[in-house]
């Protein structure tokens, strides 16, 4: 059986611009990958990451937005 996981452990990772310099709201997206947008806190650059459908990442944007 193939396994479909994606290897983020070298991934270049951007703050989104949503995100502040001052310590809160600390997300960080991967725009790089066809399909999926992920997204992490950086304050736990360890942790997990959600993995968003690239077709629900801009309407998901334009709603937080």
């Amino acid at each position: 059986m193939a396994s479909h996981e994606i290897d983020l452990s070298s991934a270049l990772w951007r703050k989104s611009s949503y995100s502040n310099g001052t310590g809160g709201d600390c997300v960080e997206v991967r725009d790089d990958l066809p399909g999926v947008v992920p997204v992490r806190d950086s304050k736990v650059p360890h942790g997990p990451a959600l993995l968003i459908p690239a077709l629900a990442w801009a309407p998901f944007v334009h709603w937080i937005g």
